[in-house]
């Protein structure tokens, strides 16, 4: 069996390819990534890479065909991967996670791949605040990355079908902790302000909902996804994914971070505008069809890793949303270094793919 995982040196791909080698020990594993946040370790036990077979560096804009050849399914994870970013490029957040999305899996399918593996999201519900949203809900995008995933999703559903499997997805908000980690995440960023400040402030009223899941779980569910046949699900499926009891307001992760950790004092912002990010949703179809794959992490489990994580790596840094643990930071950085250009492309690459092995 052979796997090629995009965007496998971001936050959630340490933990794919940890999985995908620990469950396929006899397949190879390619990885192909654009290598932004190559150096932002974090307290990694080895280099989350030399479980690949080959790591492969490139643009997903321009990957060429023959990356796809001999494949037997793609993990597509490489994106502009938060609102912050989307915003800030917003053009370019549509070629990446939009229009190379489906590029790539029109490749995969005339190349003969069978499982193509799609990182959606559950943003692409936006306002939501009535009841949980199934997977047959309006969705209403409110940001460029919510918007990339609808489009994304719209165009490959006509690709499935003559032995070619589409699996969208529609993962919850990421947590935990990581070989990459990232500390723009609601979870993330309450935990590492209760480390380095024992301070907790919640931006918004505290009110909005997030479904939640752990980057591990994730990584359970991609497992899944690369070997699903067409009769559990059909040749098409986008499916919610995370777990229901993963449901909770943004005061509420608060305060379980509090909880876990006595002393942390929880601020909230009355006065704040409403964010109308808020959006419940119903996780019943994943739980039929992958009732082996469900998520394992409880919240406190979540929180207590993390904790231990920001421990481990000594981190006391109170001004952390200006650090290179913030994705946009690290991207603004390597602008204002004359590394890569204003549309995210390596300003001294000599080739579109270059390989280690």
């Amino acid at each position: 069996m052979k796997i090629l995982i995009t965007g496998n040196m971001g936050y959630v791909g340490p933990g794919v390819v940890e999985r995908l080698r620990a469950a396929h020990p006899d397949a190879t594993l390619i990885g192909y990534d654009m290598a932004y946040f190559a150096t932002c370790l974090t307290d990694a036990p080895i280099l989350p890479e030399s479980r690949l077979d080959v790591q492969l560096y490139g643009d997903v804009r321009t990957m060429p065909a023959e990356v796809l050849e001999g494949v037997d399914a793609v993990v597509h994870l490489a994106a502009i991967s938060n609102d912050p970013m989307g915003n800030k490029f917003e053009e370019v957040t549509m070629e990446v996670n939009y229009k190379s999305s489906v590029r790539i899996a029109e490749m995969a399918k005339a190349a003969g791949v069978k499982n193509y593996v799609f990182a959606s999201s559950c943003s692409m519900y936006g306002a939501a605040e009535d009841k949980p949203k199934t997977e047959d809900s309006t969705l209403n995008p409110l940001t460029a990355y919510a918007r990339s995933k609808v489009a994304t999703e719209k165009d490959l559903q006509p690709l499935a079908g003559d032995g070619f499997t589409v699996t969208c997805l529609r993962f919850a908000t990421a947590c935990g902790m990581s070989d990459r980690l990232r500390l723009d995440l609601v979870l993330n960023d309450f935990v590492a302000s209760a480390v380095a400040t024992r301070k907790i402030n919640i931006l918004s009223d505290g009110t909005p909902w997030r479904p939640l899941i752990h980057v591990k779980d994730m990584a359970r569910a991609i497992e899944w996804a690369v070997t699903r046949q067409p009769s559990n699900g059909g040749e098409f499926l986008a499916v919610n994914t995370g777990s229901n009891e993963w449901n909770y307001q943004v005061y509420e992760l608060a305060n379980a971070v509090s909880e876990v950790m006595p002393g942390v004092d929880v601020t909230v912002n009355k006065d704040a505008a409403p964010d109308k990010r808020s959006y419940k949703v119903n996780f019943d179809l994943f739980r039929e069809l992958a009732p082996d794959y469900l998520p394992q992490y409880t919240l406190t489990h979540a929180i207590q890793e993390l904790h231990a994580g920001l421990q481990a790596m000594e981190f006391k840094d109170g001004d952390f949303r200006n650090s290179q643990l913030m994705r946009l930071m690290v991207l603004n950085s390597l602008m204002e270094n004359n590394k890569i250009n204003e549309q995210l492309q390596w300003e001294q690459r000599k080739s579109d793919v270059l390989q280690t092995v």
